[in-house]
């Protein structure tokens, strides 16, 4: 894993990729907790079945497909647009505005894209809540993807292929660090936001991770110092 990844070091990136749950906002704020309790009233509605048991399942495809929902349309035929409108029918005002992020995003030269697990409306809504839906080029989420996951490799090359980007002068941000390890063998400068969220270092292995940050907006304001 490299020490410092600022300066020339960055000066090849022309596409900037970043993860939108637990990536662009901190996971105190915990929207996954609204996630959780959604999730989990659709999958009682669904098998009839009471919280723990739905619980368990919830979290069983979660870690057996990458997310719930992969495991609910491969089990039970779920229809995913009724999915994901209901689970993510949730109060984002609890994230606060984060003009400060903006503003360093903005510094970044290129493109600057969302690349998410979650749908496009759902990572619009969030982004306008934090206030930094100006800084990004577009969203690549599940629906483009298919509803074939990260880390699954479908999604990494729809991503590409979509949006023309070209892996060996990209940079990947995530808080999932088993979600690099496509990204990185694909060419792309993969960092790891190392900030407690949940499983995200399942699976970590540094061999496909350049650099590990605890704090999305230092690093930025870091990297970016060094690009003016």
């Amino acid at each position: 894993m490299a020490d410092a990844l600022t300066g020339p070091a960055l000066d090849h990136v022309d596409c900037w990729l970043f993860d939108l749950d637990n990536t662009l906002y901190d996971p105190v704020h915990d929207l996954f907790g609204q996630i959780d309790v959604r999730m989990g009233l659709y999958i009682q509605r669904l098998l009839d079945c009471d919280a723990p048991h739905a619980r368990v399942v919830q979290k069983r495809y979660f870690h057996d497909h990458g997310t719930t929902l992969a495991g609910l349309m491969r089990h039970h035929g779920v229809e995913p647009l009724d999915f994901l409108d209901f689970v993510h029918d949730i109060d984002v005002t609890v994230l606060p505005p984060a003009p400060d992020l903006l503003a360093a995003l903005q510094r970044l030269p290129g493109r600057r894209m969302v690349f998410t697990n979650g749908d496009a409306a759902y990572a619009r809504r969030v982004m306008d809540r934090l206030g930094i839906s100006a800084a990004f080029d577009g969203v690549h989420d599940i629906i483009a993807a298919d509803f074939i996951p990260k880390p699954e490799q479908h999604a990494y090359d729809s991503l590409v292929r979509d949006h023309g980007i070209d892996p060996s002068m990209a940079l990947f941000v995530e808080d999932m660090a088993q979600n690099l390890r496509p990204a990185k063998a694909m060419g792309m400068v993969t960092i790891w936001l190392n900030n407690g969220s949940e499983r995200g270092d399942h699976g970590v292995d540094h061999a496909w991770i350049d650099r590990e940050i605890s704090h999305i907006g230092h690093w930025l304001n870091q990297i970016t110092e060094h690009m003016t």
